[in-house]
């Protein structure tokens, strides 16, 4: 595995000029560092969803977003696009991928991306060091799935952002195989 090293960055998302390693030390008191989510929604409203690999540190095996931490020099874009890439194979560009939401959390701002793609799931190429497995499902599923407990819950207003967005983005199919 190799060593992360984080921008930090201002509540602004201007960087500080400071670098900070994956897992050492508290980012000071308006200090942060850069997270990014990535949504794939379907033509037909469906999500895509990606269940973490089980040895992962923080929530093994739980279903989340796609996502991760941007690296030193990257930009929320460039982040997002990668991410995307790497634990799924799915190829993004700045046509495809849209920014949907910010939100300032204690210590990182996180991006929220997401994407109109209909990839079936047997085209995808998982990285198996972060993803276990992956699945399309409804959007009723997945609210079941986070009243469940299975699927992480980032939160309400979270959510809620993400399904509404979800809706104004559908409108053109971005991938096709």
């Amino acid at each position: 595995m190799s060593i992360e090293i984080w921008d930090v960055l201002d509540e602004n998302g201007r960087p500080t000029g400071k670098t900070t390693l994956r897992g050492q030390g508290v980012l000071k008191s308006g200090e942060y560092h850069l997270v990014v989510h990535i949504w794939i929604i379907s033509s037909s409203g469906s999500f895509l969803i990606q269940r973490r690999a089980e040895d992962k540190k923080l929530m093994p095996g739980e279903w989340a977003a796609t996502g991760g931490a941007a690296v030193s020099g990257e930009d929320s874009f460039t982040a997002a696009k990668r991410e995307l890439f790497e634990e799924l194979g799915i190829k993004s560009d700045r046509e495809s991928l849209k920014r949907i939401t910010r939100i300032k959390r204690r210590s990182s701002l996180l991006d929220v991306w997401a994407i109109v793609c209909d990839i079936p799931e047997s085209e995808l190429v998982l990285q198996r060091s972060e993803v276990a497995e992956a699945k399309w499902v409804s959007k009723e599923e997945l609210c079941k799935m986070i009243k469940g407990g299975s699927f992480h819950n980032y939160g309400k207003e979270y959510f809620d952002c993400i399904f509404e967005k979800s809706e104004n983005l559908r409108g053109a199919v971005i991938y096709e195989s």
